[in-house]
């Protein structure tokens, strides 16, 4: 039974290969070899699955089952052959050349296997040829390279190809086997920043994707003095290092996503030691006076990287539970670090912030919540640990360090704010005479002042030292910062008109302060940006946003901060978020009456409106911000840096662009300047709702817009995926009804752009949508289908059997709705003009076909009425028999009426397709003429 079941799944193997189904044809070749012990079958099922392997580029799995098939047979030319083509593919030239040597023995007159045995010929004397060229060069590299008297340009050259053979696979391994490593640490010793440059990029190039030379480098090189190459004030060498030190991380973790085979897999068994050893060092770094602030944010850079879990469904976060209990007090002294204090450790403007980040990544990586409580245990020993009556400095860095950890896990530093005296002595620390104490309270109350209990408690107890030291301080950033902390407790109630914190009117004084700040070009942009993070705050008040779209100097000011400023993440974020504010593309929560109604008897705050945060206020902040070149801006904020638009400030971008895009006169404005093009990248990348935000703006633009000018070139087909991920379930019916607009206008453009969304699964999909009871979606997912049946394998999935795709295009066409049945009747006629077979199942897949036809013909709409006669003339010329059964019913006399009349210029289409349908009866002999 066994073997008869093997047999038979060979067979069908067979059949999927024949139909270039290779994933299938494995499957079944697979499942034989388990049910069958027949040594001839399994040395073809091997052969044949060898072929599969080829066929998919699986040339590994190509070479081991050939392999297989060879040793049950060693003269199984084909499993040679295969073997062969395998090997050479996977560089093995001089193995793929002993096997089809074996091939030209057997068979000697066969033209193929001395063709491949001449080209592997050459391929292996070339690689020879090249081999020992390239064990000179590189001897001559660190000729140069190590003689003191070389010239500088000789070095330069000498070094950059060094840089550039250690990155190619074959110059890598060349230089491990030529001693390169000791020449390499040689270089390094020499002290010179352009030599040990080189030296540092050579090695991380050889590390890259070979997990056994990156675990000889590290030992060689040794940890301890690759940090100490890291720390050095150097930012451009601690990068190289940094660089470095990934390429070894990722080879030991198996992140390079290379095959490891034969010797390279056996040679390292366990690189958990390296890894935790490389881990601990990287901790030391952070707490150690000698490291530069560069090199703390690159160590920084490693831990945030490689650390936490990068996909939250693998179980293992064990990394991070041995960073908490091992370095958890290491990042919190970084983040709790005061510049202008004696004791701080060398920094630059980001340590800080990218220390709050890595303690806001292992808190998000953290799976229970004993784990979490340990945390935040870790967190709070510290902070109360700092706190000391007879030593200020020490209070300081506690509340800074609280301060760091609001901006990381928000959820913690509200707990930690909690703590006996936290709230205390930030209000006392406003309140001394030192500026650096003043300056650390203000920033602290500014970011606990996000919550709205928080905000209340400030505004109580610490609005008043607030306001005595913006108007006494003569230090410009502690004025900056205190006003911003104002403006973030002016909008505590978020845009709730009935919570204003402050009286009528403070807010827009406060703002009108912001846009002044704003548009002095003489202030620095480190100050200007505390301008426009004031910005962000107050424009939660409609008050304050209307009168800012309208002070076009302070807009143009912001958006040229914008531009300039791609390399700052936090002027980035405040400039999108003050524009989510402006156009209101936040998330609203749906108002119920009857809740409302419900919290007004029981006594409840009810949140209420601000009158010019209505849809008419709304469209004109929105014309005005078009206006000042906002698209432009977002354009520019677009292109920045990956590590610098976070996906969070990539949403709001999407947001301000969906709200941009509502009106369809607006679009080609946003299209003219580059919004378009602006929005794919936003598309594809960055949060869930970002994504579907910027794809339903990219629907709305393709929806209306020319494709060819909304994106030109190639960038259309990019379109695509962003619009079929839109025709989804969960996403709503406008969102839906969009998606199908923009895809029936770019199907109509070109034959590969329906290739492109067929390819996308968008089908099925739109098929759905007919079936709709929503008129609109259906409409626009017919008319999407009529577009879409010019592609040919479109077309084959109609003429499949066993589908009822024609029968619900045909059933489409009766009904009442116009416009469906005009992109139905459309869609039937391109059907059963372009296959003859279609027009006969077409009478076969309802008994209402005929009368539904009928019904077309005699529309009064012109345009459903000539579709309807196109289709009557498709069957008639399709077959006699249906022509004659047409002839019999009441076709006849309807094509009778509708070409006896007179061809006017708006019916002459309708008539002379009518009259065309008569000629094909007579040429049948059917009807006569009457002279």
């Amino acid at each position: 039974m066994a073997e008869a079941e093997a047999a038979q799944l060979k067979e069908e193997g067979n059949r999927h290969f024949q139909l270039q189904d290779y994933k299938a044809a494995t499957k079944s070749y697979s499942q034989a070899l388990k049910l069958t012990k027949d040594k001839a079958l399994l040395a073809t099922l091997y052969r044949n699955r060898a072929a599969c392997g080829l066929k998919t580029e699986s040339y590994v799995q190509a070479a081991s089952d050939a392999s297989r098939a060879i040793d049950i047979n060693s003269s199984d030319i084909k499993a040679l052959y295969r073997r062969c083509q395998a090997l050479e593919h996977l560089g093995k030239l001089d193995q793929a050349f002993k096997d089809v040597q074996r091939c030209a023995t057997l068979e000697p007159r066969n033209q193929n296997f001395q063709e491949t045995l001449r080209r592997l010929n050459t391929s292996i004397q070339e690689k020879l040829r090249v081999q020992f060229s390239t064990d000179s060069r590189v001897q001559k590299m660190f000729e140069i390279l190590l003689d003191e008297n070389s010239e500088a340009d000789k070095l330069e050259k000498a070094a950059n190809n060094l840089i550039v053979l250690g990155r190619e696979e074959a110059g890598a391994e060349r230089i491990f086997q030529n001693n390169g490593v000791a020449l390499l640490l040689q270089l390094v010793d020499t002290k010179r920043p352009e030599l040990v440059l080189a030296a540092v990029r050579t090695l991380s190039g050889m590390c890259s994707g070979h997990r056994a030379r990156a675990t000889v480098i590290l030992h060689a090189v040794r940890i301890d003095r690759i940090c100490s190459l890291m720390a050095v004030e150097n930012e451009e060498m601690s990068l190289a290092v940094c660089n470095l030190l990934q390429a070894v991380i990722d080879s030991l973790s198996g992140e390079d996503k290379r095959e490891h085979q034969g010797k390279e897999e056996a040679l390292v068994l366990d690189t958990k030691k390296d890894l935790k050893q490389i881990t601990n060092h990287l901790l030391d770094m952070l707490v150690s006076k000698k490291v530069s602030g560069q090199g703390r944010d690159q160590a920084m850079n490693l831990l945030n990287k490689n650390v936490p879990r990068k996909d939250l469904a693998i179980h293992d976060n064990s990394r991070t539970l041995y960073v908490v209990d091992n370095g958890l007090r290491k990042i919190l002294k970084v983040v709790g670090q005061v510049p202008d204090l004696p004791s701080c450790l060398p920094l630059t403007d980001n340590t800080r912030m990218l220390a709050s980040i890595l303690i806001n990544k292992l808190y998000d990586d953290l799976r229970c919540d004993p784990e979490r409580d340990h945390f935040r245990k870790i967190c709070e020993e510290y902070i109360t640990s700092k706190f000391d009556p007879q030593d200020m400095d020490k209070n300081v860095i506690a509340i800074q360090t609280v301060s760091g950890i609001l901006q990381g896990p928000f959820d913690l530093g509200n707990q930690l704010l909690g703590l006996k005296g936290v709230m205390e002595m930030m209000v006392a620390l406003c309140g001394s005479e030192r500026e650096v104490d003043q300056l650390v309270a203000v920033e602290a109350l500014i970011h606990a002042s996000t919550k709205l209990s928080r905000a209340t408690f400030i505004i109580t107890n610490g609005v008043s030292l607030l306001k005595e030291i913006y108007k006494t301080t003569k230090n410009e950033k502690i004025k900056i910062r205190t006003l911003v902390g104002l403006c973030k407790l002016g909008s505590a109630g978020g845009t709730d008109y009935g919570l204003r914190q402050f009286a009528e009117g403070s807010t827009e004084k406060l703002a009108k302060q912001c846009r002044k700040w704003l548009c002095n070009a003489s202030i620095d942009t480190r100050t200007r940006r505390w301008a426009v993070e004031g910005l962000a705050y107050l424009t939660l008040d409609a008050d304050v946003k209307d009168d800012f779209v309208q002070d076009i100097p302070a807009l143009q000011a912001m958006f040229e901060l914008a531009k300039a400023s791609t390399t700052d993440k936090t002027i980035l974020y405040s400039v999108a978020t003050t524009l989510v504010n402006c156009t209101n593309s936040y998330d609203v929560k749906e108002v119920i009456p009857e809740l409302v109604q419900l919290a007004k008897f029981s006594k409840q705050h009810v949140p209420e409106e601000h009158p010019k945060d209505k849809k008419d206020f709304i469209d004109m902040r929105v014309k005005r911000l078009l206006k000042a070149g906002v698209t432009s801006a977002l354009a520019c904020m677009v292109k920045a840096d990956s590590a610098i638009l976070t996906d969070q400030t990539k949403e709001l971008l999407a947001r301000v662009f969906l709200a941009l895009c509502d009106n369809p006169k607006d679009r080609g404005t946003i299209v003219a300047q580059g919004g378009g093009k602006a929005l794919l990248p936003l598309a594809l990348e960055g949060t869930d709702v970002g994504k579907v935000k910027a794809a339903h703006a990219l629907a709305k633009i393709a929806a209306v817009s020319n494709p060819d000018i909304a994106f030109p070139g190639e960038r259309v087909y990019e379109v695509v995926r962003p619009l079929v991920s839109l025709l989804d379930t969960q996403r709503d019916g406008l969102q839906n009804y969009e998606a199908l607009l923009g895809l029936t206008n770019l199907s109509g453009r070109s034959d590969r752009l329906r290739q492109k969304i067929f390819k996308e699964k968008a089908l099925p999909d739109i098929e759905n949508y007919m079936f709709e009871n929503h008129d609109q979606l259906r409409q626009a997912a017919t008319e999407c289908m009529c577009n879409m049946v010019l592609n040919k394998e479109v077309q084959e999935r109609f003429l499949a059997d066993g589908n009822d795709r024609l029968k619900l295009v045909v059933l489409l066409c009766g009904e009442d709705d116009e416009k469906v049945q005009n992109a139905a009747a459309g869609a039937l006629a391109m059907l059963t003009a372009a296959h003859k077979k279609l027009c006969l199942k077409m009478t076969q897949v309802t008994t209402q076909w005929l009368e539904i036809l009928q019904r077309l013909c005699l529309h009064d709409r012109l345009s459903v009425q000539h579709r309807g006669l196109v289709i009557a003339y498709n069957l008639l010329a399709a077959d006699a028999e249906l022509a004659k059964k047409l002839v019999e019913s009441e076709l006849l006399e309807i094509l009778t009426v509708v070409g006896k009349q007179e061809p006017d210029e708006k019916r002459a289409e309708v008539v002379q397709t009518a009259r065309e349908c008569l000629i094909k009866c007579m040429d049948y002999g059917f009807i006569k003429p009457v002279s």
